[in-house]
């Protein structure tokens, strides 16, 4: 049994078999093992032969149908080398007299042998290396478990485990089959952390060398309460855990009894609750957890998730359906926000030194005026049928607000003329998650009806910190008072432009920071759906006055850290099962 420490970023327990994600480019550190478990770790090198033979062998018989022989050719070498006693001798020799794990025996020995080939005079042999580097990854993914096209058709329940994941990977996951999710990168507002708790499902992040420590098929508990990760845990643990799951399960079921409640408190102020979605599968969920309606359809998944570009059909069938869930109730649209870590599946974009300061969000959509105007089409069409808003997402300033205004009105033009319906009135708001737009709020609030602050990009940009990156996760801090005074500036400029406001970061879903955000002036959240029972019940236990009083002495505070440990203590005392 081993323990790993990372970051929590989505409550709950999952106890599963491991599923690894990772590169074809497979890096395999030494791993010891207990002699105990030599003759484990030889049989499934014995069983990773048997069925890469297998594998190979299927492929063989499709070349002979389809007349390949160059293909025939590269696969009866590979045969022969699975199908050499001595190769599978020294690797299991490596096992039993080393003691060290199936995957480090297969890829030591196989690489050894293709370092040996590539020092050959004899161009032939030479060039043989790279069927020996291949057979090592058929070997490994063998050894590492479901390979990685399964991921969207599973059949059992897995706990993912990769060294970071992307928009793209977490798109195709099933919710259904993928319990948890633990990563050696990551930060609280990483992909990873916004899925999962999208998804409401485990998730712990920054666990370092997880993948280093961990088989494919493993039995692997996922604490996104504490942050812990337990690899093979004994009998003992998964009873523990087992408990702890069903404790929070209960809680969960406690804090559903209150989401038809309203989100007021104490003193009669109501808090509008909205839901952060992908998918417009996920709007229900939003009304199910008692939400109020959708405060951000991140509309890029609609690219990460497909082969092709999506079509504007494609386009206003999602937003037909998600806004068909919510009839009068505000459905905000954010327009695609490519680039950075999300890209297509296409690859469109040329690769950039620095990608979070290039070629992204709003930026490539005003470089891709089709695309742009495809989306802008299908959200107006889609706009006739309940009360949707379009929300423009990384503006920097006052110039690229208009010209992405100036397009959405050459759009309403081009409907005109074909006399298409839709809302003439529609609002239309941008978010504000740079420090140039936070500081400039008060000049962009003339042309915008609403702002949203995404607080994740903002603190990213304002601290410095890539938000992924877990070498650097503990700067970063949507706390630190640096980001707060920016946050208060926007609140302010907001109020006094008179337009409507709203956080949309993962700040929103984070209890201890609900009654700093509610004393600073906001009055409209949007948060993870699963998250909304939660946030809820906070709302209900305070008054103004106290939100007040506790935004008044963050605000004098210098110290993220202080201002970290105070709003615990200030939360812990109305819902102490939380912490």
């Amino acid at each position: 049994m081993e323990i790993k420490r990372g970051i929590a970023v989505s409550p709950g327990i999952a106890i599963a078999k491991s599923l690894i994600i990772d590169s074809e480019d497979y890096r395999i550190p030494r791993r010891s093992i207990d002699a105990s478990q030599r003759t484990r770790e030889i049989q499934r090198v014995r069983n990773a032969f048997k069925s890469a033979i297998d594998e190979l062998t299927q492929l063989e018989t499709a070349s002979d149908q389809i007349q390949e022989s160059k293909i025939k050719d590269i696969f009866a070498v590979h045969l022969r080398f699975l199908h050499d006693r001595s190769l599978r001798k020294k690797i299991t020799d490596l096992v039993r007299l080393d003691l060290v794990t199936a995957e480090y025996a297969v890829s030591a020995i196989l690489r050894e042998i293709a370092s040996n080939f590539t020092k050959a005079k004899d161009t032939y042999i030479s060039e043989r290396a790279a069927d020996i580097y291949d057979i090592e990854r058929r070997l490994l993914r063998q050894l590492l478990g479901k390979k990685r096209e399964d991921v969207e058709h599973l059949t059992e329940e897995v706990a993912i485990v990769a060294r970071e994941l992307s928009p793209t990977q977490t798109a195709g996951f099933n919710k259904d089959f993928v319990k948890g999710l633990a990563t050696d990168a990551g930060g609280r507002t990483s992909h990873t952390a916004i899925v999962a708790r999208s998804l409401g499902i485990p998730a712990v992040v920054a666990l370092e060398d997880l993948t280093e420590n961990i088989s494919g098929g493993d039995t692997v508990i996922i604490d996104g309460n504490r942050g812990i990760v337990v690899v093979n845990p004994d009998s003992q643990t998964i009873r523990q855990y087992e408990q702890y799951s069903q404790e929070f399960l209960a809680l969960e079921h406690k804090l559903d009894a209150i989401k038809e409640k309203p989100a007021v408190t104490r003193d009669g102020v109501k808090i509008t609750l909205l839901g952060n979605i992908e998918f417009p599968d996920e709007a229900e969920q939003v009304l199910q957890k008692g939400g109020d309606g959708i405060g951000l359809y991140r509309t890029e998944f609609l690219y990460l998730n497909s082969e092709s570009e999506p079509t504007e059909q494609e386009h206003y069938q999602a937003y037909a359906e998600t806004v068909s869930v919510f009839k009068h109730r505000p459905v905000i649209i954010r327009t695609v926000d490519l680039g950075a870590d999300k890209y297509t599946q296409s690859r469109r974009f040329a690769p950039e030194p620095n990608p979070f300061l290039g070629l992204r969000s709003i930026r490539f959509c005003l470089q891709n005026l089709m695309m742009f105007k495809t989306q802008l089409h299908a959200i107006l069409r889609a706009s006739v049928l309940g009360e949707v808003k379009i929300m423009f997402p990384l503006i920097t300033n006052i110039q690229e607000m208009m010209q992405a205004k100036m397009i959405l009105r050459d759009v309403m033009e081009d409907l005109d003329e074909e006399s298409v319906d839709y809302n003439k009135n529609i609002q239309v708001g941008i978010m504000i998650e740079t420090p140039s737009a936070a500081l400039t709020a008060f000049t962009l609030a003339r042309d915008a009806d609403f702002f949203s602050i995404g607080t994740n990009d903002l603190t990213q940009y304002t601290l410095a910190v890539d938000r992924g990156n877990e070498l650097v996760s503990t700067l970063y801090s949507t706390v630190d008072p640096a980001v707060l005074r920016l946050i208060r500036t926007v609140i302010q400029d907001a109020h006094k432009a008179q337009i409507d406001i709203s956080i949309c970061g993962e700040i929103a879903s984070e209890p201890e920071h609900i009654m700093l955000m509610l004393g600073m002036g906001v009055r409209t959240l949007s948060l993870a759906p699963p998250m909304i029972p939660e946030i809820k019940q906070i709302i209900r236990s305070v008054t103004i006055e106290d939100c007040n009083d506790v935004a008044r002495k963050i605000l004098t505070m210098n110290s993220e850290r202080q201002i970290s440990s105070y709003l615990r203590d200030a939360t812990r005392k109305i819902l102490p099962e939380t912490f």
